[in-house]
C-alpha cells in the first residue's frame, strides 16, 4: 500500500511540474493555458488578455522619431476663375520649405506628396492617400500658401483651390472637413502650418507662450494636433514674412530636436516687426490633441 502512495505522489509532482512552466515574453513573464509554448508561436486565448497592455507599454518607450515622417505640401498661385486673383509666390515658399524639410530634416522624399496649383480632387486624394498610409507612430505635416476665404455669417473658414470659383462653394475645402481627415489620419503627431487669409479660424486656441525649456520627450510620448498660421481672422499679404522667417530658422537650426512651439517662438517677433500681421500658434479643434507636440528631427 505504502508502495502504491508512493507511486501516485510521484506521478502528481511530475504533472505539477510540466504543466506550471512559464513563457517568457521578454517583458513580463506569463503562462498560456498552463503549458509551455514557443514564444515564436501565436498566443491563443488567454493571451488576448496580456499583449495589448504589453503593446501599449512598448509604443509608449518609442524614442522620438521612431515612426516615419510623412508631408503634404500645398502651394497654389494660379486659378481658373478670372474673378479670383492669382498668386506670386505661393508655390515658391511651399518648394522652399519642401527644400528645408527635405534637405535638413528626416522626412524622405518618398513620403511628402508636393502639390503645386492643387485642384480640390488632388487635395481630396492626396488626404485619403494619407489616412491610408500613415500608422500611429509616425508624424504628418500639412503645409498650405494659397487664398483662404472666411464666412462670417456661418463662422466658417476655407481653402480655395486652383479650381475653385467666386460665386460657388462646391469647390472649396472647409476647415471642417480638413479636421475631419485629421481624425482619420491616426498619426502620433500632426502639425498643419498655413500661409492663408484667415487661417486662424482652425484654432481650438491661440497659446500664449510660455518660456521654459521644453522635455522633448514628454512631448513626443502624448499625442499632438498643433497648428500654425501667419494671422488671426485677417487677410495677410501675398510676399509673406512668416514663410520668409520660418524657412529661415528652419534651415539655420542646428538642433538635434526642435518643436512646433520652439520654431514658432523663434520667428514670431521678427514677423510681427516686419509685417502687419500677428501669427498664430495653439491646437486644433476636437481633433485628439493631448498636449505633445511635433518634433522636427535634424539629419
Amino acid at each position: 500500500m505504502k508502495k502504491l502512495l508512493c507511486i501516485i505522489a510521484f506521478s502528481l509532482c511530475a504533472i505539477a511540474s510540466g504543466v506550471s512552466q512559464p513563457v517568457s515574453s521578454g517583458k513580463s513573464t506569463i503562462l498560456i493555458n498552463n503549458k509551455p509554448v514557443s514564444e515564436t508561436k501565436a498566443a491563443p486565448g488567454t493571451v488576448e488578455n496580456v499583449m495589448p497592455a504589453a503593446m501599449a507599454a512598448t509604443a509608449a518607450s518609442l524614442p522620438v522619431g521612431a515612426g516615419k515622417y510623412y508631408a503634404l505640401i500645398i502651394g497654389i498661385n494660379d486659378y481658373a476663375d478670372p474673378n479670383i486673383n492669382s498668386l506670386d509666390f505661393c508655390i515658391r515658399d511651399a518648394e522652399a520649405f519642401y527644400n528645408a524639410v527635405t534637405s535638413f530634416y528626416t522626412f524622405e522624399k518618398e513620403n511628402v506628396k508636393f502639390l503645386k496649383n492643387a485642384t480640390m480632387s488632388d487635395i481630396v486624394t492626396s488626404l485619403d492617400y494619407f489616412a491610408k498610409v500613415v500608422k500611429p507612430n509616425d508624424s504628418f505635416l500639412i503645409f498650405y500658401a494659397g487664398h483662404g476665404v472666411w464666412n462670417k455669417a456661418s463662422e466658417t473658414g476655407f481653402w480655395l483651390p486652383s479650381d475653385a470659383r467666386k460665386n460657388s462653394t462646391l469647390n472649396w475645402f472647409r476647415n471642417s472637413a480638413l479636421r475631419d481627415y485629421l481624425r482619420e489620419v491616426n498619426s502620433k503627431h500632426t502639425l498643419l502650418i498655413t500661409d492663408a487669409c484667415f487661417a486662424g479660424s482652425i484654432f481650438k486656441t491661440r497659446a500664449a507662450f510660455s518660456d521654459a525649456e521644453l522635455a522633448v520627450n514628454k512631448l513626443y510620448e502624448l499625442p499632438s494636433r498643433k497648428a500654425m498660421t501667419s494671422g488671426t481672422l485677417t487677410e495677410v499679404p501675398d510676399q509673406s514674412a512668416f514663410l520668409k522667417y520660418m524657412i529661415e530658422r528652419l534651415n539655420a537650426n542646428k538642433e538635434k530636436y526642435l518643436s512646433s512651439e520652439q520654431l514658432f517662438s523663434s520667428f514670431r517677433i521678427a514677423v510681427i516687426n516686419n509685417s502687419n500681421v500677428i501669427p498664430q500658434y495653439g491646437e486644433i479643434k476636437d481633433v485628439g490633441d493631448e498636449g505633445g507636440d511635433f518634433i522636427f528631427i535634424h539629419k
